[in-house]
């Protein structure tokens, strides 16, 4: 059988309510269901009901839905082992150490699901979302669906980074911020997969802090094509400060370097748009020392691209958003992640050191 079959993995002890096994009550295999619904969850108390709400609500599978606490401390644990209570599809599984790849490797072990589909804990996902990536699965083509993940803003400046981060303008060739057309990609941000062949891939790289996703996507089209349908529809909440976006592009780049060295073939080159930018601004930054005019001069193409492309982008931002913050947030992000790489490649070249030394 090919892994991108329809495979059963292995059963295993039943878990109970609170994500651990309990052989007095399951003394043999449970059964398997049709779907794991995987969520990595750490302080989400904001978000976790809408989440789970919108995946609890779904039909036409079997499914179970795996929620890896990871540590949180806003009272989200209380929230989720009341929740478990309730329902029993939810099995919550605690994974203290902060990190993301841990905390899916964590839900992986737990999954007995024939198909893996990764939520995140401050997204929903539209009607019908987990019948139709199980429909797409079944064909046997695909190694991986994904759909179109659109940003959602709660207050004035979170609609304008949400408006920033749906605009093909902005985020260039992610097709799935702004995708209408279903095709082969390279990149799901939260995919549905076969589970035993993510458990073939080892899971997830937790070398890789930030990015995970992207490098196993790398990995997993070694095994077969990456599928964007724009039937499966996710709303995710965006940052709602200009300051967070920058902190979470920041992350976003810092991972990339790792990524790239793994993967040489996956970097392109609006990739290095970014770092290249914030090396042109950090040489800017040198020459207003001495020469401020010229710096103004030199940083003014820059400023006025991003007037202009955060104008054309404002007029499709929501109503209710401050349009004023839209170019902040086009430059937050773009400045992030070049912030994030340099960072990133500075720590490469510190281990490498390291184990120089050692």
């Amino acid at each position: 059988m090919s892994a991108l079959t329809d495979t059963a993995p292995a059963g295993g002890p039943a878990p109970d309510a609170q994500g651990t096994t309990s052989p007095e009550r399951s003394p043999g295999p449970a059964p398997a269901v049709e779907v794991t619904v995987l969520v990595p969850a750490r302080d989400e108390r904001g978000s976790i009901e809408r989440c789970l709400g919108s995946v609890l609500s779904q039909q036409g599978v079997d499914f179970e839905v795996v929620v890896v606490d990871n540590g949180s401390t806003d009272g989200t644990t209380e929230l989720l082992e009341a929740l478990a209570e309730r329902d029993p599809r939810v099995v919550v599984v605690p994974q203290p150490v902060p990190s993301i790849p841990v905390s899916l490797n964590a839900g992986l072990a737990r999954a007995r699901g024939r198909w893996l589909v990764r939520v995140d804990a401050h997204s929903t996902i539209s009607e019908g979302y987990l019948a139709h990536a199980v429909e797409r699965l079944r064909e046997g083509r695909w190694a991986a669906v994904g759909g179109r993940k659109t940003a959602v803003g709660r207050t004035p400046v979170g609609r304008a980074v949400a408006a920033v981060l749906n605009s093909k303008l902005a985020v260039g060739g992610s097709t799935y911020h702004w995708g209408t057309e279903e095709q082969v990609v390279d990149h799901i941000p939260f995919g549905c997969y076969p589970t035993e062949l993510v458990r073939q891939l080892g899971g997830w790289d937790t070398e890789i802090a930030n990015n995970e996703d992207f490098e196993f996507d790398q990995r997993l089209r070694r095994q077969g094509e990456i599928l964007f349908d724009p039937a499966l529809t996710i709303d995710w909440d965006s940052r709602e400060t200009v300051g967070a976006l920058y902190r979470q592009y920041r992350r976003y780049g810092t991972g990339k370097p790792g990524v790239a060295l793994r993967h040489p073939g996956s970097l392109k080159l609006r990739h290095l748009a970014p770092p290249l930018l914030v090396a042109y601004l950090a040489g800017a930054a040198v020459l207003g020392l001495r020469r401020p005019g010229l710096a103004l001069a030199a940083v003014a193409p820059y400023a006025a691209g991003v007037v202009a492309v955060g104008s054309r982008i404002s007029r499709s931002a929501p109503e209710g958003a401050d349009r004023a913050a839209v170019p902040l947030a086009l430059a937050a992000m773009q400045v992030g992640w070049g912030v994030g790489f340099w960072r990133g490649v500075s720590t490469l070249l510190r281990r490498r050191v390291a184990k120089g030394d050692a």
